[in-house]
């Protein structure tokens, strides 16, 4: 019975990977995270597939350090995707131009300042 609902969330996990390698494509971020929660749901249930995750985190921690923090018991999604856009921003835009790390400095100056008065 084990082995069933294994293998039938293997193939759901397949599943979101494919939708979201097809709806990628789209406007919008929509692709990648329901690819991510797929390879969540694929690693989660396949020993094959962890070993190989294994391999390619030694070989790239940098790269799988996201994936690790969703697969933990109680995943932070917030943080995770919080540090990826900011990571993403980096890539893409030039230092004077960065729109989410001066948003974050100033909402947390102005929560510092509220929590003081």
């Amino acid at each position: 019975m084990r082995r069933i609902a294994r293998l039938a969330l293997m193939v759901l996990g397949g599943f979101l990977v494919l939708l979201g390698i097809v709806i990628a494509p789209l406007p919008g971020p929509f692709g990648l995270p329901i690819s991510v929660v797929g390879m969540v749901v694929i690693l989660r249930n396949s020993y094959w597939a962890k070993r190989q995750f294994i391999r390619a985190q030694h070989a790239r921690p940098k790269y799988f350090y996201p994936f690790r923090r969703l697969m933990r018991r109680r995943p932070e999604f917030a943080p995770v995707f919080w540090q990826q856009a900011l990571r993403m921003e980096r890539l893409l835009l030039k230092r004077g131009k960065r729109v989410l790390s001066r948003t974050r400095r100033s909402f947390r100056a102005s929560f510092r300042r509220a929590s003081r008065a």
